[in-house]
């Protein structure tokens, strides 16, 4: 996904759901800081866009948004691109997140008021998930300098009381291995 691309999945969404605060979580939310051309292809290979609303406490703006531009919707179909509406709750973020928000004015996004994870608190997301893709995108981001570990563990120290020990300690041994690796 381009910035492009990313503007129009965030002005639909905002449209859908009549509500011009909205939260890009995923990957995508690189996007918030650079352009495509200064990424690795990893950032931008994904071409969902997790998209949350910062107050949406029953859940309907982010299920209309997914019900509207989701997966295998007529948008997805026609752009070959997509939101995936998300509650803000399912998100492990680290304290101190909402402080941290990358707020760009992304050109085409209107009426979105876009904001965006700031890059150590979305990588620090993808680590806790741990799946391939995540750790492939984080690694990514720390090789073109994107992502300080020093400042990575700093998040990590900072993820929520309820993240289980075994996956801060799996966080802390992946910064560990690169930090091994980089010498």
């Amino acid at each position: 996904m381009n910035r492009t691309q990313l503007a129009h999945v965030l002005r639909s969404a905002s449209r859908i759901a009549g509500d011009s605060d909205v939260l890009v979580v995923g990957s995508q939310a690189i996007l918030g800081v650079r352009d495509e051309d200064e990424l690795p292809a990893e950032a931008t290979a994904s071409m969902e866009a997790d998209i949350a609303f910062m107050h949406d406490a029953d859940r309907a703006k982010a299920d209309e948004v997914e019900g509207g531009i989701g997966e295998f919707s007529s948008f997805h179909e026609e752009f070959g691109y997509y939101a995936e509406g998300i509650h803000i709750d399912t998100v492990v973020l680290p304290q101190g997140w909402a402080e941290r928000l990358v707020r760009p004015n992304l050109a085409g996004a209107e009426p979105a008021e876009a904001a965006f994870l700031e890059p150590h608190d979305l990588v620090a997301t993808k680590l806790a998930a741990g799946r391939l893709k995540d750790l492939a995108f984080a690694r990514a981001l720390v090789d073109v300098g994107l992502v300080d570990l020093d400042v990575l563990l700093e998040r990590i120290y900072a993820m929520p009381a309820g993240v289980h020990q075994s996956v801060i300690d799996r966080m802390i041994g992946w910064v560990a291995a690169i930090k091994d690796a980089n010498g």
